[in-house]
């Protein structure tokens, strides 16, 4: 497995794991197949495993293999604000928890902003304090990184990535569809500005 260097100088796995698509038994995530997995990627090199708060199941299911395995430390997770559904300031808090109970673990490696829009919403969250959480949250280390996730407009995401000193973001990017959502312009954009990206769905 070859490695890249986060902002923070972490070896993180060229590939990752997306955990949005486990296999589903009558509605539920076979947790059987997903464990095998999960355990063949990470035998292999993969240490960056990403889910998120909507992916029905998906946090307690990886949270439960990486426990029962004793494989939490030796791996980075990335999992998802869904700042869509914050209403309040107390509301931050009241996800994060949830999410941490989820994953069985006191600290998320990589927290994204999931799917934001626009400097628009971003301006909302600051107005509810997100800034000051984030900030809490990261000395406390219950948070290693903070990003966000991204499928808008290239002009946007540009926006966006100078609208906070983010540590990573996220974007879909393949070479099939080069000039659509952030685009080749966007990906240029955030080396430009030395902002990491992590790329999803690059065979789509």
């Amino acid at each position: 497995m070859n490695y890249r260097k986060d902002k923070y100088g972490n070896d993180i796995s060229i590939l990752g794991y997306g955990c949005m698509r486990f296999s589903r038994t009558a509605g539920k995530i076979d947790l059987e197949k997903a464990e095998k997995e999960i355990l063949t990627v990470f035998h292999h090199g993969v240490n960056y495993y990403d889910t998120a708060y909507v992916y029905g199941g998906s946090e307690a299911a990886l949270g439960t293999i990486l426990k029962r395995n004793h494989i939490r430390k030796q791996v980075y997770i990335a999992t998802k604000l869904p700042h869509y559904l914050i209403k309040a300031t107390d509301s931050l808090d009241k996800y994060f928890k949830e999410q941490l109970r989820r994953l069985q673990t006191n600290y998320v490696d990589y927290y994204l902003m999931h799917m934001l829009t626009d400097v628009q919403t971003w301006e909302r969250l600051k107005s509810l304090g997100i800034l000051e959480w984030l900030e809490e949250k990261k000395k406390s280390g219950a948070i290693r990184q903070v990003g966000f996730s991204y499928h808008g407009n290239s002009d946007m995401f540009c926006q966006l990535v100078d609208a906070y000193d983010w540590d990573f973001c996220q974007i879909q990017y393949n070479y099939m569809d080069e000039n659509s959502q952030a685009g080749r312009k966007g990906l240029q954009y955030a080396n430009k500005k030395g902002l990491p990206v992590i790329i999803m769905e690059p065979l789509v």
